[in-house]
Protein backbone atom coordinates (compact mmCIF):
# COMPACT_ATOMS: atom_id res chain seq x y z
CA UNK A 1 0.00 0.00 0.00
CA UNK A 2 1.21 3.51 -0.77
CA UNK A 3 2.89 4.85 2.41
CA UNK A 4 2.25 8.43 1.30
CA UNK A 5 -1.49 7.79 1.56
CA UNK A 6 -1.23 6.08 4.95
CA UNK A 7 -4.07 7.71 6.97
CA UNK A 8 -2.83 6.81 10.45
CA UNK A 9 -1.05 9.39 12.61
CA UNK A 10 1.09 7.94 15.40
CA UNK A 11 2.67 10.82 17.28
CA UNK A 12 2.39 12.84 20.46
CA UNK A 13 -0.82 14.85 20.18
CA UNK A 14 -1.19 14.17 16.44
CA UNK A 15 -4.80 14.48 15.34
CA UNK A 16 -6.00 10.98 14.34
CA UNK A 17 -8.09 10.64 11.20
CA UNK A 18 -11.03 9.39 13.27
CA UNK A 19 -11.65 10.71 16.80
CA UNK A 20 -13.67 7.64 17.72
CA UNK A 21 -15.32 7.07 21.07
CA UNK A 22 -14.85 10.59 22.45
CA UNK A 23 -18.04 12.22 21.20
CA UNK A 24 -19.56 12.76 24.67
CA UNK A 25 -16.49 14.60 25.95
CA UNK A 26 -16.24 16.82 22.88
CA UNK A 27 -19.97 17.56 23.02
CA UNK A 28 -19.82 18.51 26.71
CA UNK A 29 -16.94 20.90 26.02
CA UNK A 30 -18.80 22.42 23.08
CA UNK A 31 -21.91 23.02 25.17
CA UNK A 32 -19.86 24.59 27.99
CA UNK A 33 -18.14 26.94 25.55
CA UNK A 34 -21.44 28.11 24.11
CA UNK A 35 -23.12 28.52 27.51
CA UNK A 36 -20.34 30.70 28.90
CA UNK A 37 -20.50 33.01 25.89
CA UNK A 38 -24.21 33.49 26.62
CA UNK A 39 -23.43 34.41 30.22
CA UNK A 40 -24.65 31.08 31.61
CA UNK A 41 -22.69 28.97 34.08
CA UNK A 42 -20.72 25.95 32.92
CA UNK A 43 -18.04 23.73 34.42
CA UNK A 44 -14.48 23.65 33.20
CA UNK A 45 -12.93 20.24 32.42
CA UNK A 46 -9.96 18.22 33.63
CA UNK A 47 -9.27 15.25 31.35
CA UNK A 48 -7.70 12.36 33.24
CA UNK A 49 -5.94 9.36 31.78
CA UNK A 50 -2.78 7.37 31.20
CA UNK A 51 -0.17 8.20 28.57
CA UNK A 52 -1.25 7.55 25.01
CA UNK A 53 -5.02 7.66 25.51
CA UNK A 54 -5.51 10.85 23.50
CA UNK A 55 -5.79 13.61 26.14
CA UNK A 56 -3.68 16.06 24.15
CA UNK A 57 -5.63 15.25 21.00
CA UNK A 58 -8.84 16.12 22.84
CA UNK A 59 -7.37 19.38 24.16
CA UNK A 60 -6.44 20.32 20.59
CA UNK A 61 -9.96 19.51 19.43
CA UNK A 62 -11.48 21.61 22.23
CA UNK A 63 -9.16 24.47 21.30
CA UNK A 64 -10.45 24.30 17.72
CA UNK A 65 -14.05 24.40 18.96
CA UNK A 66 -13.31 27.38 21.19
CA UNK A 67 -11.79 29.30 18.30
CA UNK A 68 -14.78 28.47 16.11
CA UNK A 69 -17.03 30.02 18.77
CA UNK A 70 -14.95 33.19 18.86
CA UNK A 71 -12.80 32.50 21.91
CA UNK A 72 -9.24 33.63 22.31
CA UNK A 73 -7.29 30.52 23.27
CA UNK A 74 -4.06 29.95 25.16
CA UNK A 75 -2.46 26.48 25.12
CA UNK A 76 0.20 25.64 27.71
CA UNK A 77 2.16 22.46 28.31
CA UNK A 78 3.27 22.50 31.92
CA UNK A 79 6.90 21.35 32.23
CA UNK A 80 8.44 20.12 35.45
CA UNK A 81 10.87 23.00 35.88
CA UNK A 82 8.98 26.26 35.21
CA UNK A 83 6.75 28.41 37.39
CA UNK A 84 3.09 28.96 36.58
CA UNK A 85 3.70 32.72 36.46
CA UNK A 86 6.28 32.29 33.69
CA UNK A 87 3.89 30.06 31.74
CA UNK A 88 0.88 32.35 32.07
CA UNK A 89 2.45 35.73 31.36
CA UNK A 90 3.20 35.42 27.61
CA UNK A 91 -0.18 33.79 26.93
CA UNK A 92 -2.10 36.44 28.83
CA UNK A 93 -0.08 39.19 27.18
CA UNK A 94 -1.01 37.84 23.74
CA UNK A 95 -4.69 37.56 24.64
CA UNK A 96 -4.90 41.05 26.13
CA UNK A 97 -3.13 42.63 23.17
CA UNK A 98 -5.65 41.06 20.79
CA UNK A 99 -8.53 42.33 22.92
CA UNK A 100 -7.05 45.82 22.98
CA UNK A 101 -7.78 46.21 19.25
CA UNK A 102 -11.52 45.90 19.91
CA UNK A 103 -12.94 49.39 20.39
CA UNK A 104 -15.44 48.37 23.07
CA UNK A 105 -12.71 46.66 25.10
CA UNK A 106 -9.95 49.29 25.00
CA UNK A 107 -10.47 50.56 28.55
CA UNK A 108 -10.86 47.09 30.05
CA UNK A 109 -7.84 45.82 28.08
CA UNK A 110 -5.73 48.71 29.37
CA UNK A 111 -6.72 47.79 32.93
CA UNK A 112 -5.80 44.17 32.24
CA UNK A 113 -2.41 45.24 30.84
CA UNK A 114 -1.67 47.26 33.96
CA UNK A 115 -2.54 44.26 36.14
CA UNK A 116 -0.35 42.06 33.98
CA UNK A 117 2.53 44.50 34.35
CA UNK A 118 2.11 44.41 38.14
CA UNK A 119 2.03 40.61 38.06
CA UNK A 120 5.20 40.38 35.96
CA UNK A 121 7.10 42.67 38.30
CA UNK A 122 5.95 40.92 41.45
CA UNK A 123 6.84 37.43 40.26
CA UNK A 124 10.01 38.46 38.42
CA UNK A 125 8.66 37.07 35.17
CA UNK A 126 11.15 37.06 32.32
CA UNK A 127 9.35 39.11 29.68
CA UNK A 128 11.83 38.64 26.84
CA UNK A 129 12.25 41.38 24.24
CA UNK A 130 8.73 42.75 24.60
CA UNK A 131 7.53 44.70 27.62
CA UNK A 132 4.09 46.14 28.19
CA UNK A 133 4.19 49.88 27.61
CA UNK A 134 1.94 50.66 30.56
CA UNK A 135 2.55 51.42 34.20
CA UNK A 136 1.73 48.78 36.80
CA UNK A 137 -1.39 49.34 38.86
CA UNK A 138 -0.48 49.45 42.55
CA UNK A 139 -2.52 47.09 44.68
CA UNK A 140 -3.63 44.85 41.80
CA UNK A 141 -2.04 41.43 41.15
CA UNK A 142 1.04 42.48 43.11
CA UNK A 143 0.60 40.92 46.56
CA UNK A 144 3.07 38.10 45.91
CA UNK A 145 0.38 35.56 46.84
CA UNK A 146 -0.09 33.44 43.71
CA UNK A 147 -3.72 32.68 44.53
CA UNK A 148 -4.74 36.29 45.00
CA UNK A 149 -2.76 37.64 42.08
CA UNK A 150 -3.75 35.05 39.47
CA UNK A 151 -7.37 35.55 40.50
CA UNK A 152 -7.17 39.34 40.04
CA UNK A 153 -5.44 38.83 36.71
CA UNK A 154 -8.12 36.43 35.45
CA UNK A 155 -10.86 38.83 36.53
CA UNK A 156 -9.27 41.68 34.57
CA UNK A 157 -8.80 39.51 31.48
CA UNK A 158 -12.37 38.21 31.80
CA UNK A 159 -13.73 41.76 31.99
CA UNK A 160 -11.81 42.71 28.84
CA UNK A 161 -13.04 39.61 27.02
CA UNK A 162 -16.64 40.33 28.02
CA UNK A 163 -16.32 43.94 26.85
CA UNK A 164 -15.10 42.64 23.49
CA UNK A 165 -17.91 40.09 23.21
CA UNK A 166 -15.35 37.29 23.28
CA UNK A 167 -14.35 34.47 25.61
CA UNK A 168 -10.96 33.22 26.75
CA UNK A 169 -10.16 29.51 26.99
CA UNK A 170 -7.02 28.42 28.81
CA UNK A 171 -5.86 24.89 27.96
CA UNK A 172 -3.14 23.25 30.08
CA UNK A 173 -1.56 19.90 29.28
CA UNK A 174 0.40 17.86 31.86
CA UNK A 175 -1.39 19.52 34.77
CA UNK A 176 0.22 17.08 37.22
CA UNK A 177 3.50 19.01 36.93
CA UNK A 178 2.01 22.14 38.51
CA UNK A 179 2.73 22.65 42.19
CA UNK A 180 -0.15 22.33 44.65
CA UNK A 181 -0.28 26.09 45.29
CA UNK A 182 -0.16 26.78 41.54
CA UNK A 183 -3.00 24.36 40.88
CA UNK A 184 -4.86 25.89 43.79
CA UNK A 185 -4.37 29.35 42.31
CA UNK A 186 -5.97 28.29 39.03
CA UNK A 187 -8.90 26.71 40.85
CA UNK A 188 -9.47 29.83 42.96
CA UNK A 189 -9.27 32.03 39.86
CA UNK A 190 -11.81 29.92 37.96
CA UNK A 191 -14.07 29.95 41.01
CA UNK A 192 -13.98 33.74 41.10
CA UNK A 193 -14.59 34.31 37.40
CA UNK A 194 -17.50 31.87 37.62
CA UNK A 195 -18.97 33.93 40.45
CA UNK A 196 -18.56 37.07 38.34
CA UNK A 197 -20.07 35.45 35.25
CA UNK A 198 -16.96 36.19 33.19
CA UNK A 199 -16.35 34.30 29.90
CA UNK A 200 -13.37 32.16 30.92
CA UNK A 201 -13.04 28.38 30.86
CA UNK A 202 -10.12 26.15 31.81
CA UNK A 203 -9.54 22.82 30.09
CA UNK A 204 -6.77 20.74 31.62
CA UNK A 205 -5.35 17.30 30.98
CA UNK A 206 -3.14 15.10 33.09
CA UNK A 207 -2.55 11.80 34.80
CA UNK A 208 -5.34 10.16 36.85
CA UNK A 209 -4.09 11.57 40.15
CA UNK A 210 -5.15 15.09 39.09
CA UNK A 211 -8.65 14.66 40.54
CA UNK A 212 -7.22 13.97 43.98
CA UNK A 213 -4.59 16.72 43.63
CA UNK A 214 -7.32 19.21 42.70
CA UNK A 215 -9.36 18.21 45.73
CA UNK A 216 -6.31 18.53 47.95
CA UNK A 217 -5.60 21.99 46.53
CA UNK A 218 -9.18 23.23 47.00
CA UNK A 219 -12.06 21.19 48.38
CA UNK A 220 -14.61 22.79 46.04
CA UNK A 221 -12.72 21.79 42.87
CA UNK A 222 -15.13 18.92 42.25
CA UNK A 223 -17.96 21.44 41.85
CA UNK A 224 -16.00 23.68 39.48
CA UNK A 225 -14.76 20.97 37.15
CA UNK A 226 -15.92 17.81 35.52
CA UNK A 227 -13.24 15.11 35.47
CA UNK A 228 -13.84 12.86 32.44
CA UNK A 229 -11.77 9.69 32.58
CA UNK A 230 -10.05 9.08 29.22
CA UNK A 231 -9.32 5.38 28.92
CA UNK A 232 -8.86 2.71 26.28
CA UNK A 233 -11.61 2.80 23.68
CA UNK A 234 -14.51 0.34 23.83
CA UNK A 235 -14.12 -2.42 21.29
CA UNK A 236 -16.53 -0.98 18.73
CA UNK A 237 -14.97 2.49 18.87
CA UNK A 238 -11.47 0.98 18.63
CA UNK A 239 -12.53 -0.99 15.56
CA UNK A 240 -13.93 2.19 13.99
CA UNK A 241 -10.65 3.98 14.67
CA UNK A 242 -8.95 1.37 12.46
CA UNK A 243 -11.62 0.73 9.84
CA UNK A 244 -12.89 4.21 9.01
CA UNK A 245 -9.55 5.83 8.06
CA UNK A 246 -8.83 2.93 5.71
CA UNK A 247 -12.25 3.15 4.09
CA UNK A 248 -12.01 6.93 3.75
CA UNK A 249 -8.93 6.34 1.60
CA UNK A 250 -11.04 4.14 -0.66
CA UNK A 251 -9.46 0.90 0.61
CA UNK A 252 -10.73 -1.99 2.73
CA UNK A 253 -9.48 -4.06 5.64
CA UNK A 254 -10.58 -7.56 6.58
CA UNK A 255 -12.66 -7.80 9.78
CA UNK A 256 -10.24 -10.38 11.17
CA UNK A 257 -7.39 -7.86 10.86
CA UNK A 258 -9.39 -5.21 12.68
CA UNK A 259 -10.17 -7.66 15.48
CA UNK A 260 -6.52 -8.67 15.75
CA UNK A 261 -5.31 -5.06 15.91
CA UNK A 262 -7.85 -4.21 18.60
CA UNK A 263 -6.66 -7.23 20.60
CA UNK A 264 -2.98 -6.31 20.24
CA UNK A 265 -3.51 -2.69 21.25
CA UNK A 266 -6.24 -3.29 23.85
CA UNK A 267 -7.98 -0.25 22.43
CA UNK A 268 -5.40 2.34 23.46
CA UNK A 269 -5.59 5.19 20.90
CA UNK A 270 -1.85 5.82 20.47
CA UNK A 271 -1.21 2.11 19.99
CA UNK A 272 -4.10 1.84 17.55
CA UNK A 273 -2.52 4.55 15.43
CA UNK A 274 0.90 2.89 15.52
CA UNK A 275 -0.38 -0.60 14.70
CA UNK A 276 -2.75 0.72 12.05
CA UNK A 277 0.10 2.65 10.46
CA UNK A 278 2.28 -0.44 10.32
CA UNK A 279 -0.51 -2.68 9.02
CA UNK A 280 -1.15 -0.30 6.13
CA UNK A 281 2.55 -0.17 5.22
CA UNK A 282 2.94 -3.96 5.50
CA UNK A 283 -0.01 -4.73 3.21
CA UNK A 284 0.71 -5.33 -0.49
CA UNK A 285 -2.78 -4.42 -1.60
CA UNK A 286 -6.37 -3.84 -0.53
CA UNK A 287 -8.02 -5.44 1.32
CA UNK A 288 -5.51 -5.40 4.15
CA UNK A 289 -5.35 -9.05 5.19
CA UNK A 290 -3.99 -11.17 8.01
CA UNK A 291 -0.84 -11.80 5.96
CA UNK A 292 0.49 -8.44 7.15
CA UNK A 293 -0.07 -8.90 10.88
CA UNK A 294 3.25 -10.48 11.85
CA UNK A 295 5.25 -7.77 10.08
CA UNK A 296 3.02 -5.01 11.42
CA UNK A 297 3.27 -6.36 14.96
CA UNK A 298 7.06 -6.58 14.81
CA UNK A 299 7.50 -3.11 13.31
CA UNK A 300 5.03 -1.51 15.70
CA UNK A 301 6.75 -2.96 18.76
CA UNK A 302 10.12 -1.88 17.41
CA UNK A 303 8.98 1.72 17.01
CA UNK A 304 7.23 1.76 20.38
CA UNK A 305 10.23 0.24 22.15
CA UNK A 306 12.66 2.69 20.56
CA UNK A 307 10.46 5.73 21.12
CA UNK A 308 7.27 5.71 23.19
CA UNK A 309 8.65 3.38 25.89
CA UNK A 310 12.39 4.11 25.76
CA UNK A 311 12.14 7.86 26.30
CA UNK A 312 10.40 7.13 29.58
CA UNK A 313 12.76 4.52 30.98
CA UNK A 314 15.70 6.76 30.05
CA UNK A 315 14.44 9.41 32.49
CA UNK A 316 14.95 7.12 35.47
CA UNK A 317 18.05 6.68 37.62
CA UNK A 318 19.45 3.14 38.05
CA UNK A 319 17.70 2.78 41.42
CA UNK A 320 14.42 4.02 39.97
CA UNK A 321 14.75 1.55 37.09
CA UNK A 322 15.28 -1.19 39.64
CA UNK A 323 11.99 -0.20 41.28
CA UNK A 324 9.88 -0.25 38.10
CA UNK A 325 11.47 -3.52 36.96
CA UNK A 326 10.42 -5.04 40.29
CA UNK A 327 6.88 -3.83 39.57
CA UNK A 328 6.89 -5.53 36.17
CA UNK A 329 8.10 -8.79 37.69
CA UNK A 330 4.88 -8.85 39.71
CA UNK A 331 2.67 -8.91 36.59
CA UNK A 332 0.35 -6.41 34.93
CA UNK A 333 -0.60 -4.29 37.97
CA UNK A 334 -1.82 -2.32 39.83
CA UNK A 335 0.68 -3.29 42.50
CA UNK A 336 0.82 -3.07 46.26
CA UNK A 337 3.75 -0.91 47.34
CA UNK A 338 4.48 -3.49 50.04
CA UNK A 339 4.79 -6.23 47.40
CA UNK A 340 7.33 -4.16 45.45
CA UNK A 341 9.31 -3.67 48.65
CA UNK A 342 9.24 -7.42 49.26
CA UNK A 343 10.42 -8.06 45.69
CA UNK A 344 13.36 -5.71 46.26
CA UNK A 345 14.08 -7.07 49.73
CA UNK A 346 13.83 -3.58 51.27
CA UNK A 347 11.66 -1.87 53.86
CA UNK A 348 8.56 -0.12 52.58
CA UNK A 349 9.43 3.09 54.46
CA UNK A 350 12.92 3.28 52.96
CA UNK A 351 11.48 3.08 49.44
CA UNK A 352 9.08 5.99 49.97
CA UNK A 353 11.37 8.74 48.60
CA UNK A 354 12.27 6.66 45.56
CA UNK A 355 8.63 5.91 44.85
CA UNK A 356 7.76 9.61 45.25
CA UNK A 357 10.46 10.61 42.79
CA UNK A 358 9.19 8.16 40.15
CA UNK A 359 5.68 9.54 40.65
CA UNK A 360 7.05 13.08 40.24
CA UNK A 361 8.57 12.04 36.92
CA UNK A 362 5.15 10.89 35.74
CA UNK A 363 6.10 7.22 35.38
CA UNK A 364 3.79 5.76 38.02
CA UNK A 365 0.78 6.95 40.00
CA UNK A 366 -1.30 5.80 42.93
CA UNK A 367 -4.80 4.68 41.87
CA UNK A 368 -5.68 3.87 45.50
CA UNK A 369 -4.06 4.09 48.91
CA UNK A 370 -1.11 1.71 49.05
CA UNK A 371 -1.33 0.86 45.34
CA UNK A 372 0.81 1.96 42.40
CA UNK A 373 0.50 1.48 38.65
CA UNK A 374 2.29 2.50 35.49
CA UNK A 375 1.11 5.64 33.71
CA UNK A 376 2.08 4.10 30.36
CA UNK A 377 -0.14 1.29 29.03
CA UNK A 378 1.64 -2.04 28.56
CA UNK A 379 4.88 -0.67 30.03
CA UNK A 380 5.31 -3.84 32.06
CA UNK A 381 5.46 -5.83 28.82
CA UNK A 382 8.17 -3.54 27.45
CA UNK A 383 10.24 -4.05 30.61
CA UNK A 384 9.83 -7.81 30.30
CA UNK A 385 11.01 -7.72 26.68
CA UNK A 386 14.14 -5.69 27.35
CA UNK A 387 15.01 -5.52 31.05
CA UNK A 388 13.98 -8.77 32.70
CA UNK A 389 15.94 -11.98 32.21
CA UNK A 390 14.29 -14.99 33.84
Amino acid sequence: MDPVRNPFAPGAGSQPPELAGREDIVSAADIALQRVLKGRPAQSQMLLGLRGVGKTVLLNRIEQLAEQHGYLTSFIEAPEDRKLADLLYPKLQQAVRKLSFVASAKAASHAAMRALRSFAGTFAVKVGDFELSVDPEPGVADSGDIELDVTELFVRVGEAARAAGRGWALLIDEVQYLGQRELGALIVAIHRVNQRGLPILLFGAGLPAIAALSGDAKSYAERLFVFPRIDALPREAAANAIRQPVEEEGETIEPAVVDRLVDLTRGYPYLLQEFGYQAWNAADRSPISLDCIDVAHREALKRLDEGFFKVRIDRLTPKEKEYVIAMARLGAGPYRSADVADMLGEKLTSLGPRRAQIIAKGMIYSPAHGDIAFTVPMFDEYLKRHWIVD
